[in-house]
């Protein structure tokens, strides 16, 4: 397993400052970087492909659709535009140098219309992400469908429904990403949902129940990296915390991250967190 760190212990807007942090990242034991990618044209990505490779990092993606697009819309018009805007996600991505893309990546964070989801919504999402299959091949690039919480969205919320959504796509670079701070609330029980995913379990976010520093609240990590070693998994534990400092104005944290955390202890002392486990 490889311990990596999220962009967004930052920032939502990566910028070229956020490239020197890179040198750290290596020097404090960890050898992944994952891109916060809204929309692909804001991210320069031969630049940062030149960056992680200059470090010995690798890089992974995480996707968060921007306003407008939504594979789940009732409008046909912007179900085409949301797919055309996934396949550049995917591209970018490559391009960057990143083999794994992930997140919530199925419907808008925030897209919330007071039901369950319906059978059409399913059947449109389920119909994009199997035409996405030739561009992921073409690509080298395995898509992490990410359930996350009520609050976020309606559509998946368990790695149950994000395993039978990738039942019914039946596509074999599609499988789950779980993020421990959402299964943190939705599911009964953290390991146990991890296990049962199996190899269909691709990519882990490792965040603390309020996304603060690993080790200081009340999820349980031995228990989920036990689960891991017993599905054989050997894909990135992404720290997904959100740090907080007063130059980063564009960052999670800046609104209730605690100010006694600073981005750097997010990565730096969550990384020797998982080590200790690891070890």
């Amino acid at each position: 397993m490889k311990i990596g760190v999220s962009a967004f212990a930052w920032t939502t807007a990566l910028t070229s400052k956020h490239l020197d942090l890179l040198p750290s990242l290596r020097e404090h034991g960890l050898s992944a970087f994952e891109i916060g990618m809204f929309d692909p044209a804001d991210l320069p990505a031969s630049k940062i492909r030149r960056a992680i490779e200059a470090n010995d990092l690798e890089v992974s993606v995480c996707a968060i659709l921007p306003a407008g697009v939504n594979p789940i819309s009732p409008d046909s018009a912007v179900r085409r535009m949301s797919y055309a805007h996934l396949i550049k996600c995917v591209e970018t991505s490559s391009a960057m140098g990143a083999h794994l893309i992930c997140g919530p990546i199925y419907a808008p964070i925030g897209y919330l219309p007071g039901r369950r989801r319906n059978k059409e919504e399913w059947n449109w999402a389920v119909e994009c992400f199997q035409s996405l299959g030739h561009v992921l091949d073409a690509n080298q690039m395995t898509l992490a469908i990410e359930p996350v919480n009520r609050s976020e969205t309606f559509f998946l919320n368990t790695a149950a429904e994000a395993s039978a959504f990738c039942d019914a796509v039946g596509c074999p670079r599609i499988g789950v990403a779980v993020d421990t701070f959402h299964a943190n609330i939705e599911e009964k029980n953290i390991a146990g949902a991890v296990e049962s995913l199996g190899i269909r379990l691709k990519h882990l976010h490792a965040s603390e129940n309020d996304r603060g520093l690993l080790g200081t609240g009340h999820v349980d990590f031995r228990g989920i990296v036990a689960a891991l070693r017993r599905i054989e998994y050997d894909g990135f534990l992404i720290i997904e915390g959100f740090g907080y400092s007063p130059d980063e104005a564009s960052s999670p944290g800046a609104l209730w991250g605690d100010l006694t955390v600073s981005p750097e202890d997010i990565g730096f002392k969550g990384a020797t967190h998982l080590r200790s486990i690891l070890e």
